[in-house]
């Protein structure tokens, strides 16, 4: 049996050829896409919330820090701040690759997200700014890993796209975790 014969038995090559010129203004979108792109857009939009705002949350936190062990925190908090800004484009053009809008409406962004901004005062002790991180950080972890699970085999690139998003959250919470116990050893991580 030839490799074209045994293609022909997985698929029908004349069939595929014919819906890959149909619907072309879908982009990478092809028919045999399994999952309600509405309720995807709508996962992944909120997703991307969360990156904005945790990109706005750590920029925050990197201006206000104050404190004997502030430059170092500082940059934790502006390096983990790029991170999430590079999450958050990836999250974008996933989306319009599958044919959504990303969402960067600011006036929705706080609604839509999985994490919450946290405190703002010039007199927020730097301990507590690290443990709002580290909180949000633990949340995204929680929802990636539902989204991983969600989009399975179903949407491989999604999936692989949340894994790579996971290891980063998770290797900023441990990281967070070791600034809060090399700050103040008498706080125990969360």
């Amino acid at each position: 049996m030839s490799i074209a014969e045994n293609k022909n038995k997985l698929y029908d090559l004349n069939q595929v050829r014919q819906e890959a010129r149909q619907s072309i203004e879908q982009g990478a979108v092809t028919k045999d896409y399994p999952l309600d792109r509405e309720q995807v857009f709508q996962l992944m939009n909120e997703a991307l919330a969360s990156e904005i705002l945790c990109v706005l949350r750590y920029r925050h936190h990197q201006i206000i820090a104050k404190g004997i062990n502030f430059p170092q925190v500082a940059a934790e908090f502006a390096e983990h701040a790029a991170d999430e800004q590079e999450h958050m484009m990836a999250i974008a053009e996933r989306i319009d690759q599958l044919g959504g809008d990303p969402d960067f409406n600011p006036a929705t962004i706080a609604n839509r997200s999985a994490t919450e901004y946290g405190s703002s005062g010039a007199q927020i002790e730097l301990v507590e700014l690290i443990k709002e991180d580290l909180v949000a950080e633990r949340i995204v972890i929680e929802v990636y890993r539902k989204l991983i699970h969600y989009f399975g085999n179903a949407d491989p690139t999604s999936r692989r796209l949340f894994e790579e998003i996971l290891k980063d959250e998770e290797d900023h919470a441990s990281d967070l975790s070791d600034l809060i116990a090399a700050i103040d050893p008498r706080n125990k991580p969360i």
